[in-house]
């Protein structure tokens, strides 16, 4: 029970440790990302968005109860002049009038006369009550047609975002002159229409400084609503629902009415919107939200004021929905939730196309869930979520993919160290003992005692390398095992360690160390940032494995010597003995090591007879800070 609660409670430090890794970076990217949007860096991709939800929608049915006439290009061309004559605007209203509209709309700049007509014009704008004219309250400024009361009266002005598209709908303002508000063209026409059928303009009961109509309360924009950071909401401003579809409006134009070319019922109680539709006269408003437009990207302002119109009174009549957005608290939120997928995502997906499925099939329940939710009149983020989706999902996932390569590598290479290390301690030990023992029984005489004796040390130090290397499993980076059995501390300084194998070797049972009578040893020191624990472990392993040899092979040696020395920026190794000289010049696995070693170490290894009875094994290296650097990208 104990051993299992110890494994889970691994489990879950390891997993803490991955998560910890994995979920920094990407709570760093996620509130990067959260920064970007407080300080409106994110806006263009989400004014993309939004867009682009108004260009999905499926079409909606024409909206019967607006009627556009557009003054085009032929109207101009017939009549031969431009602006439109006053005559023609009274008379074109007085014909309308006829078939008793709901109210009309005057989408024509009238501040000064367009003679002929001008008195006629006057008469018609002062006696219909139930006819709305213009005005600019926006600079650059223009008075509506003279006589006409203020009630009467609507703005045009329309709200530009950075990037010069449309998106909201200003619907009311105050006026620095009479104190007043004033009204749009839109509200004005919604509010009379309305009227008609018992449903007044009141304050909201939510928010008291909006508008309602009945039950509907029209949501205002705040300085920092949706995707909007820090825009001007001055007066009373909603955002814009345009009406989808090729033509969400019923349509004719001046040469129609003045040629009886309608139907009555094109004008009977609805909205009446007059107003250019000429390319030549650039009465335009820029929006991508609109599909099928014509010039590209352009909506001429009669429609927009007819989208706006409609927008106000399907929201009370037919409860098509406005677009509303959350609380910035609840936007957040929904940010940081999509942080953290994009986090679980890297962490669980273990391969590149695992990971590139997943965020691909996250990013569409991402886009389909914002999309069906503006549908419902909700417009949430889904630009930065995107963002955040594709740097952690994708970024974090190739990071984690590094991560797990560079484990596996690691893995395998410290599997090769065990090996190697395994090999070396077998050589320095075993191989030795049974090396010598080998030797022991080709000699005549040799006496059965001492086999077994040999033997039995054998066993000795293959349990001894046993029990060794299962306990080096948790502290081998900081351990090194002698044969003889000594355990050193691979903490302690290089020349104490040196000594240290330097003696317990020696007094090793090899047969050549027997008749030594002078062992001299000097090793200077080594200052700790020219060798990491590994170099220690190795030059150790070099020097056991030299003085093994000594033991081994030096025939008739009265002498050996180990000397650490350095010189000018350099640190010699060197073991010399005086017995019988190398006998073969093949490399064994112990010259191997030590060649591998010193490229480690980017120094030389020689082995070498200096004399006919003396012979030398030295090792050269630089004591500089770059062989660290350069071991690590040996490994």
């Amino acid at each position: 029970m104990v051993k299992n609660s110890g494994t889970i409670w691994t489990k879950i430090k390891k997993e803490i440790s991955i998560w910890r890794t994995g979920a920094l970076p990407g709570l760093a990217v996620t509130t990067v990302v959260a920064i970007a949007r407080l300080n409106g860096l994110l806006q263009p991709l989400e004014w993309m968005a939004l867009d682009n939800f108004f260009r999905l929608r499926p079409s909606e049915s024409i909206d019967n109860r607006i009627t556009i006439i557009g003054i085009n290009e032929d109207d101009i061309k017939s009549l031969g002049t431009y602006p439109i004559p006053d005559r023609e605007i009274a008379a074109l209203i007085t014909k309308v009038q006829n078939y008793q509209p709901t109210v009309i709309g005057l989408d024509l700049v009238r501040n000064i006369p367009v003679e002929p007509g001008r008195r006629q014009l006057v008469d018609v704008l002062k006696n219909n009550k139930n006819l709305i004219a213009i005005e600019k309250v926006l600079p650059p400024e223009y008075t509506p047609p003279p006589n006409v009361p203020p009630n009467r009266v609507g703005f045009s002005d329309v709200l530009l975002d950075r990037d010069g598209n449309t998106r909201r709908l200003l619907l009311s303002t105050p006026s620095p002159k009479d104190q007043s508000y004033k009204f749009s063209l839109s509200l004005r026409l919604a509010e009379t229409y309305l009227l008609n059928k018992g449903i007044s303009l009141e304050n909201g009961i939510h928010d008291r400084e909006a508008m309602r109509f009945g039950s509907v309360e029209i949501s205002r924009i705040l300085p920092n609503s949706g995707g909007y950071v820090g825009v001007d909401a001055g007066g009373v401003q909603t955002l814009i629902n345009w009406r989808s579809g090729e033509e969400p409006f019923q349509f004719t134009s001046l040469n129609h009415i003045k040629t009886n070319d309608f139907k009555p019922e094109l004008f009977r109680s609805r909205i009446v919107l007059i107003g250019m539709t000429a390319p030549s006269v650039p009465d335009y408003i820029n929006t991508n939200a609109v599909s099928g437009l014509k010039p590209h990207n352009h909506i001429y302002g009669v429609k927009f004021h007819a989208h706006a119109t409609s927008q106000i009174i399907s929201a009370v009549l037919d409860q098509r929905r406005l677009i509303k957005v959350w609380y910035k608290e609840w936007e957040y939120l929904w940010i940081i939730i999509w942080g953290f997928i994009s986090i679980i995502i890297g962490r669980l997906t273990q391969s590149a196309f695992k990971n590139l499925l997943a965020v691909g099939v996250a990013s569409i329940i991402l886009v389909g869930g914002s999309f069906l939710l503006f549908m419902w009149g909700w417009w949430i983020p889904v630009a930065p979520n995107l963002l955040i989706l594709s740097i952690n999902g994708v970024g974090l996932s190739a990071f984690a993919f590094y991560q797990r390569d560079r484990a596996l590598q690691s893995q395998i290479e410290e599997r090769q160290r065990t090996i190697e290390n395994t090999f070396t301690y077998i050589h320095n030990g075993p191989l030795q003992t049974l090396a010598n023992t080998l030797r022991c029984v080709q000699e005549e005489d040799f006496p059965h005692d001492t086999l077994h004796s040999q033997l039995k040390r054998l066993n000795q130090e293959i349990r001894d390398i046993g029990e060794h290397l299962k306990s080096e499993t948790l502290n081998q980076e900081e351990s090194l095992f002698l044969i003889s059995g000594l355990k050193l501390n691979l903490k302690l300084p290089i020349h104490e360690l040196l000594y240290e194998v330097y003696t317990s070797t020696l007094k090793r049972d090899l047969p050549y160390f027997e008749n030594l009578k002078l062992k001299a040893r000097s090793f200077e020191p080594i200052e700790d940032q020219h060798l990491n624990t590994e170099q220690k472990r190795e030059l150790c392993q070099f020097l056991e494995e030299a003085l093994c040899n000594v033991g081994k092979h030096a025939i008739g040696a009265k002498r050996v010597q180990a000397i650490g020395k350095e010189n000018q920026g350099w640190y010699t190794l060197s073991i010399k003995d005086n017995g019988c000289g190398i006998k073969s010049n093949s490399e064994n696995k112990g010259t191997k090591q030590a060649q591998n070693l010193a490229r480690k170490l980017g120094g030389n290894f020689k082995r070498e007879r200096i004399s006919p009875r003396e012979t030398l094994c030295e090792l050269t290296w630089p004591l500089k800070k770059r062989n660290l650097i350069k071991y690590l990208l040996s490994l």
